[in-house]
């Protein structure tokens, strides 16, 4: 899976914000937290769930639960406004 092409980053001092361009599904911008924007990087090349969530845990001291949940909830996000190629 991978970052759908219609939507570029943004980066604005500590914020990412995730701006549609031409998507036909979202018409918003996302703004996103430091955890949000760390998946979002990951997925700018072909990854899987796993990938996020071991490089997710490398980065971060945080146990492996947690970031699965959190790359969970973030990727659930990203298919509902159709951000994400699988």
């Amino acid at each position: 899976m991978k970052l759908n092409p219609d939507f570029i980053t943004q980066d604005v001092e500590d914020t990412q914000f995730l701006v549609p361009m031409g998507a036909e599904m979202f018409q918003g911008i996302v703004r996103s937290n430091e955890t949000a924007a760390f998946i979002v990087n990951c997925l700018k090349a072909d990854t899987t769930e796993e990938k996020i969530v071991d490089a997710l845990c490398a980065e971060y001291d945080v146990p492996r639960e947690t970031a699965a949940a959190d790359v969970r909830e973030i990727l659930g996000t990203l298919r509902r406004i159709n951000a994400l190629e699988e």
